[in-house]
């Protein structure tokens, strides 16, 4: 049986997982509380070779630590959800992660979700029994937009995430896959639309321009694609302080941010970005 997803997009902790691993008994009940949440906190982890790499622009990428132990502490603080990202699966056109999800899952009880590529269902299929609860897919649907609908088929919507890397351009957003190194000609709000309506059940976008910068989101990509589509977006690419959360918040309401260098590099804590977000959505009313 696959344990696929969490509750629909509510932000909660998936407890399922926790409760066939772990066993149900009194003395492990503090890990496998329902938290609710109005936007996720959510801890992207990208891996070359098995290690946590960071760059900028997805360019220039640097050893930044051990993606289990990162994971670990991630979880500790109470992240919400984490992402796994294979850098390098299209130079090999395969994904390498499968074991590393593995360890995580013995450790983590909260939703993760494994990307880089996930070409068949059978990846699909290897990525749930590892322990992922999602999957992430970007270059794969670009090729053929009916493997969404595969996926959405045998495992669920609820299993999927659409990436997106969007780079901006005179007057619009182009979709890139490979990692950011290949453009598509395709219209990323466009794009965005067709993958709706195949069946991912949300998005994950990350803009190219802002990624690993910490000089703040893209507002307007954001806005423009919260205007397009119903799924939940999951915003990534930028964030470096709370000011940046602040401006986002101002003018729309993600179902979840993904972080990656402000916890890679310690510039804020889990808990620390978790009490600035609820401040902030208090203050903005979202």
């Amino acid at each position: 049986m696959h344990l696929c997803g969490s509750f629909p997009f509510g932000g909660v902790i998936w407890i399922m997982r926790s409760i066939y691993k772990t066993g149900f008994n009194q003395g492990n009940l503090c890990k496998i509380c329902i938290i609710g949440v109005t936007m996720r906190q959510i801890a992207r982890i990208d891996i070359k070779n098995e290690w946590a790499i960071k760059g900028i622009n997805l360019e220039g990428l640097r050893k930044v630590g051990n993606p289990n132990e990162l994971a670990k502490r991630y979880y500790q603080d109470g992240i919400h959800e984490i992402v796994f990202m294979d850098a390098v699966a299209s130079l090999y056109d395969r994904n390498n992660l499968f074991d590393v999800i593995e360890r995580a899952s013995q450790n983590v009880f909260v939703p993760i979700a494994l990307g880089g590529g996930i070409r068949t269902l059978n990846d699909v299929s290897k990525a749930l029994d590892a322990g992922a609860d999602k999957v992430v897919v970007n270059t794969a649907a670009v090729r053929n937009i009916g493997f969404i609908g595969e996926i959405a088929r045998k495992f669920g919507s609820q299993c999927i995430i659409g990436s997106i890397e969007a780079k901006k351009t005179d007057s619009a957003w182009e979709a890139y896959i490979e990692n950011g190194r290949e453009p598509t000609g395709l219209d990323v709000v466009e794009w965005a639309l067709q993958m709706e309506t195949a069946g991912i059940g949300e998005l994950l976008v990350t803009s190219i321009d802002q990624e690993g910068t910490k000089r703040g989101f893209d507002i307007p990509l954001i806005t423009a694609l919260q205007k397009a589509v119903n799924c939940p977006i999951i915003v990534s690419g930028g964030y470096g302080k709370t000011a940046h959360l602040d401006a986002l918040l101002q003018v729309t309401v993600p179902s979840g941010v993904a972080y990656a260098s402000a916890l890679h590099y310690n510039l804020q804590s889990v808990s620390e970005i978790k009490l600035a977000s609820d401040t902030l959505e208090a203050k903005h009313g979202a």
